[in-house]
């Protein structure tokens, strides 16, 4: 395993504690980092005649220290500082000092105009560096696109193993066969299980069935079934959540090194998802919650996207104001952000495809707000706060919460097509009940929608392996998908030709990657303190996933619930240790010693979660191995 390559000079906050010097990441001697000043003034009579920056003393929180570039900071008057939340000073260092005390300009920034100095406040240095060369730009694809491949072979290797309806496939990969037969989900005959396995469709009414999760998911597994080889083929019934989970390993590199500004610490991350147990079980099995993710973390990277071409936007917009001598007031307008549509689309597929896409609106919307409010602090508004709420969060609200909800009604567009769908008719049925100003057949959905809430919320029927949600950080109770008897119960001759061994196991665990996990957890409690001590937007980003996916399962813990929903969150999982990590290794301007010893301190862990990821595959994708080998990987008794 070689050593991570350094982190950039953005990969960590330069902002010192309010009594002393930056923290020091581990392993480091000491730091040296310093904030770029912006010190030109636009539409004097010439750049030498700007006012330096006034001084600061030198115990001022550089936390709180990101000036406003509009009027004031960029004539150099005194302006009080503003910090971003999340943004960090890491963003503006750039000549490797340690002091606070502002002084006069170099050269060089006096030469810059007055876009760049902006988007150099609003993007730092790194971000603008990331893709300035087409080795970068090749390498940016090229890391990625490896890990997604090994991620590919982890998911589609014996893809049809075992030829059985595994856990929930029983209804969502026959839902789907339904839906292609009949464009509705119908009933099946009791004990229909072998016959489907056997290409046998016969077992297939037309009488509709009660079902409590919308359309999306089913009808990409019915897709795959289409394009893969139909019924027959155990390989299809998983096909598009094969294709689907291979994709977001992608994903998770590419807006990785978007936020982290490095390619570097988006490999690792993307490499971290793609040897995950979670992630690899959820790509192999046919159930809806693989799909979910990829749509929410479709959506986050849309919004990432978002922010950052807003901001190009925004000091493009920003400057040709203050150059022209105009008041910033409430800055100007951004136009049409696509990214944003983009952003609302793929979250009306998630709550197309289960309803707890709801909560990633929420947090999602409230953190594409944020950096809008942010942005406008930077570049020097002064009512940053009405201003984003007003020119930004209004339309984004308009944006994300009408767009998904209109492709979410769109996804039930053959539910609305088909008489014989469950509920379809109620409205008719029952004429003086329901919302009456609907139209009939929103009547009828919305009375549908009802009756799914309520099994939602009722649903508690005990199972074993049920898992209340405060242990799914840990991967507590993991859910046991699959482990038969007819491997389990063979001996003598028949169980060494299977397995080698005189007993014999084939597990699928939907157990994610233990170290990762673990090491997860704690990193988790890092990024939070990172966040509310020093508003790094890196660490409300990698954490937002995680709330939006884990902390309102609380809500229900009366409920049947399972530790693989937890999969919805595994891309933020990846993200936010590798985000840690980097806080570890630090920047290139911390002494050299040190730096290396966090290096090499990384990359163990690092290669520890990859030895892991490979050892625990057997038991994620239904090898037949010895009972002694699966029972060592069973390192707690709550696992079984």
């Amino acid at each position: 395993m070689t050593g991570v390559p350094p982190a950039t000079d953005d990969d960590v906050p330069a902002a010192p504690d309010a009594d002393g010097p930056p923290p020091t990441p581990a392993g480091a001697t000491s730091g040296t980092e310093s904030r770029g000043e912006v010190g030109a003034t636009p539409g004097a009579e010439s750049p030498a005649a700007a006012a330096a920056p006034s001084a600061r003393p030198a115990d001022d929180r550089a936390g709180e220290a990101v000036e406003p570039a509009g009027r004031d900071a960029l004539t150099g008057s005194a302006a009080r500082s503003w910090p971003e939340l999340g943004e960090t000073d890491a963003e503006a260092a750039d000549d490797g000092t340690d002091t606070l005390v502002a002084t006069a300009p170099h050269d060089d920034d006096r030469a810059e105009s007055t876009h760049d100095r902006l988007l150099r406040r609003l993007l730092g240095d790194a971000a603008l560096r990331l893709d300035s060369t087409r080795a970068a730009r090749i390498l940016g694809w090229a890391l990625p696109l490896a890990v997604m491949v090994l991620g590919g072979i982890m998911r589609f290797l014996h893809l049809g193993t075992p030829h059985q309806l595994v856990f929930d496939e029983t209804y969502y990969v026959k839902d789907a066969w339904s839906l292609l037969q009949n464009g509705y989900e119908a009933n099946w005959d009791d004990n229909s299980n072998p016959q489907f396995e056997a290409g046998d469709p016969s077992g297939l009414r037309t009488d509709a069935e009660y079902v409590v999760h919308p359309l999306v998911g089913k009808w990409l597994i019915a897709l795959g079934m289409h394009l893969g080889g139909g019924m027959e083929s155990s390989t299809a019934w998983r096909l598009s959540a094969a294709l689907f989970g291979t994709v977001a390993v992608l994903m998770v590199g590419r807006i990785a090194r978007r936020l982290f500004a490095s390619t570097a610490w988006g490999t690792v991350a993307a490499l971290f998802f793609a040897l995950d147990g979670q992630a690899i079980v959820m790509s192999r099995i046919s159930l809806l919650d693989g799909f979910l993710m990829f749509f929410v973390l479709a959506a986050f990277g849309a919004l990432v996207l978002d922010r950052e071409q807003a901001r190009r936007r925004l000091a493009a917009r920003t400057a040709a104001w203050i150059d022209e001598g105009r008041d910033l007031g409430w800055g100007p307008g951004l136009g049409m952000r696509w990214w944003r549509v983009v952003a609302a689309v793929m979250l009306g597929l998630a709550c197309g495809t289960k309803w707890s896409g709801i909560y990633f609106i929420a947090v999602l919307g409230l953190l594409t707000v944020a950096w809008d409010m942010a942005a406008r602090r930077i570049v020097g508004v002064d009512l940053w706060a009405v201003a984003g709420a007003v020119k930004d969060g209004i339309v984004a609200g308009v944006v994300l919460v009408g767009g998904a909800f209109a492709v979410y009604l769109a996804s039930w567009a053959t539910w609305f097509t088909h008489p014989g769908a469950w509920g379809r008719q109620w409205a008719a049925e029952n004429p003086g009940q329901g919302v009456q100003w609907l139209p009939e057949s929103l009547r009828s959905l919305w009375k549908y929608h009802r009756d799914m809430w309520d099994f939602h919320t009722g649903l508690d029927t005990p199972h074993d392996y049920a898992a209340h949600p405060l242990g799914w950080i840990v991967q507590w109770r993991p859910t046991s998908f699959y482990y038969p008897s007819s491997i389990s119960g063979l001996s003598g001759q028949e169980a060494l030709d299977a397995c080698g061994s005189t007993s014999c196991s084939q597990p699928i665990v939907a157990l994610g990657n233990p170290l990762l996990w673990w090491a997860a957890a704690a990193a988790i409690l890092v990024a939070a303190v990172w966040l509310v001590r020093y508003r790094d937007w890196r660490a409300a980003a990698v954490l937002s996933g995680i709330a939006a996916g884990w902390l309102p399962w609380f809500q229900y813990p009366h409920r049947t619930i399972f530790t693989f929903y937890s999969v919805v969150f595994v891309p933020w999982i990846a993200m936010t240790l590798a985000y840690v990590l980097s806080l570890i290794v630090g920047p290139p301007e911390l002494d050299a010693r040190g730096r290396r010893k966090a290096i090499i301190a990384v990359s163990a862990v690092v290669a520890l979660i990859v030895a892991a990821g490979f050892y625990f595959y057997p038991v994620w994708s239904g090898w037949v191995i010895s009972y002694d080998q699966w029972h060592s990987r069973m390192w707690l008794r709550s696992w079984i």
